[in-house]
């Protein structure tokens, strides 16, 4: 059964810090590409971020270069996304996603992930 627990979110100051972890389990997660996508409250679905299978590859939306930082352990099935500079338009529930495919892209399409997990809360205030 697949399975994606995502983790790590909570309240954060403008300018601070945040790591978000998602354990991939009962699939060969190696294989595949993972993502990070967001949304905001009333607003639609924000890829944010995705790694390849091997851990090499990586690509940002312009709204977190700079500042965001996906990685991924294979021996522990888990990838992570290092929030730093955080502002206040950041607030979002954050989504693990699994791609169907092993390489990563740019500005993927949401329906390019098959598998979610349940998301985690960010929240960045003063």
């Amino acid at each position: 059964q697949v399975r994606l627990v995502d983790s790590g979110g909570g309240l954060a100051q403008p300018g601070g810090s945040l790591r978000l972890s998602c354990a991939a389990s009962g699939f060969p997660a190696h294989n595949y590409a993972f993502g990070w996508v967001r949304r905001a409250p009333g607003k639609e679905f924000e890829w944010v971020s995705e790694i390849n299978s091997g851990g090499g590859i990586t690509y940002y939306a312009d709204s977190v270069k700079g500042r965001f930082t996906i990685s991924r352990d294979r021996a522990e099935n888990t990838v992570y996304l290092q929030m730093n500079g955080l502002k206040p338009e950041d607030t979002a529930v954050y989504y693990c996603a699994k791609a169907k495919r092993p390489f990563a892209t740019l500005n993927p399409r949401v329906t390019e992930y098959d598998f979610w997990g349940r998301g985690t809360q960010v929240t960045v205030s003063s």
